[in-house]
């Protein structure tokens, strides 16, 4: 069965994690979206529905970009027309994604690879995608195991990737005579002569929580390496250690060099800085350039990984979180659902979304890569010459642990950089208590 439709031309993709506590029936309210589901739940998860049937999508593409992509992707879609979208504000979504799947989810919703979909996993709260990965045509084995359990069933459909890294504009970089660091030395001279220059050196953004553990993995994967890094992520490493205590200690010597009172600022906001030239250089995903599209700088973007710290550890870690859709428990519309995740795991889905937002790349393989731009060719081939990807540390580790523990504790390291012993001695302590 062709999941595209027959006639019609090919008319997004975003962010990360956290789960709290506010009750999603109340988020109306704030004008964010709602994050009820238009429709679905409670229905039988043996097989019923209908292909043709109605279809709920729970996303959280709220930014413009995103959403646009999205709409476009469903457009191509043979059932378009049945697919019902409940867009929902980013952060909305993501912080209530507890009470939503515990409530009336929708029957298909966008999520993340890694820990945080076996967490769900784990708890009942999505199904086993392992028939319709059967079918998959060009998911490299890296997708399969992002997206499956620790038993090996398959439970995520990957649409999307994207690095981490420090981003800038070549044009000032090339006005200004400054080039990519090699080194945290070079790195370091790098921001002594931006600061002379009269420039904010690292534009820096962390009003949701979640944008400084992008700062503080790659710091670790840098100081200690992947494996301290994967253990740490796992509990089985002391958070007031040396080893950790000397990430933030490295941490401590950009920090004169860091935009402040980054604790009140969004991404975004830290991106307009970048676009401004208030700014050189700002550490995010490569969905920065979602900021960039609308402007006349669209095609100014560039980034470099961090680079090496420590001979001994080298720079062969490269951070690139994978978003994705996934199937509630219990969906309304089974049949319905697995044949739109068919359709989303198809190159023709991924090629429209990569139309639309050219700061992600296709998860399967077989997606048309002759319009990438050259920042999205730059990422494939960084991507594909790194020993070992990172997802995201609020992907790695447990999500309890990462939004209320280590957000926190970051921020506050933000705020109060003295204050880092007793900030890791708590982390550690609450650490013992939520992995036991």
């Amino acid at each position: 069965m062709s999941h595209l439709k027959p006639t019609g031309s090919l008319p997004s993709f975003s962010r990360r994690t956290l789960i709290r506590g506010a009750l999603a029936a109340g988020l109306a309210s704030t004008g964010a979206g709602s994050l009820v589901a238009c429709g679905g739940g409670g229905g039988s998860s043996s097989g019923g529905g209908t292909v043709g049937g109605e279809v709920t999508l729970g996303v959280y593409q709220g930014d413009e970009v995103p959403r646009k992509a999205m709409q476009a992707m469903i457009d191509g879609y043979a059932h378009g027309s049945n697919v019902k979208i409940n867009f929902v504000d980013h952060e909305t979504f993501k912080n209530n994604i507890n009470n939503y799947l515990q409530g009336n989810p929708d029957d298909v919703f966008t999520w993340f690879a890694g820990y945080r979909a076996r967490f769900f996993a784990q708890n009942g709260l999505v199904s086993d995608l392992s028939d319709i990965w059967k079918n998959f045509d060009g998911m490299p084995e890296s997708m399969k195991n992002a997206s499956s359990t620790t038993d090996g069933k398959q439970i995520l459909v990957p649409s999307t990737y994207y690095p981490w890294g420090v981003f800038y504009r070549p044009s000032v970089w090339q006005a200004r005579g400054y080039t990519e660091p090699n080194s945290k030395a070079e790195w370091l001279t790098l921001c002594e002569k931006m600061k002379a220059d009269g420039i904010i050196p690292l534009a820096f953004a962390n009003k949701g929580g979640w944008e400084s553990m992008g700062t503080f993995d790659m710091m670790n994967l840098r100081v200690n390496g992947y494996d301290f890094h994967v253990s740490l992520m796992a509990g089985q490493e002391a958070w007031d250690g040396e080893k950790v205590k000397n990430v933030f200690k490295t941490w401590s010597e950009f920090t004169p060099f860091e935009q402040p009172d980054a604790n009140g600022r969004t991404w975004q906001e830290g991106a307009q800085a970048l676009i401004n030239e208030q700014a050189g250089m700002m550490t995010l995903g490569m969905f920065i350039g979602q900021q960039f599209e609308t402007t006349q700088y669209a095609d100014d973007l560039d980034f470099f990984i961090f680079p090496e710290f420590d001979p001994a550890i080298g720079a062969d870690v490269v951070e690139a979180p994978i978003d994705g859709f996934m199937m509630a428990a219990k969906p309304k519309n089974e049949a319905g659902a697995k044949d739109l995740l068919t359709y989303l795991a198809s190159p023709e889905a991924v090629n429209i979304t990569l139309q639309f937002d050219p700061s992600v790349i296709g998860a399967n393989s077989n997606a048309d890569q002759t319009a990438y731009s050259a920042l999205q060719k730059k990422a494939v081939q960084i991507i594909g010459e790194a020993k070992n990807i990172s997802q995201f540390l609020d992907r790695d580790t447990r999500p309890d642990f990462a939004s209320t523990v280590v957000g926190p504790a970051l921020q506050s390291f933000i705020q109060n950089p003295a204050d880092i012993d007793k900030i890791l001695a708590n982390v550690e302590q609450q650490k013992k208590s939520i992995f036991g």
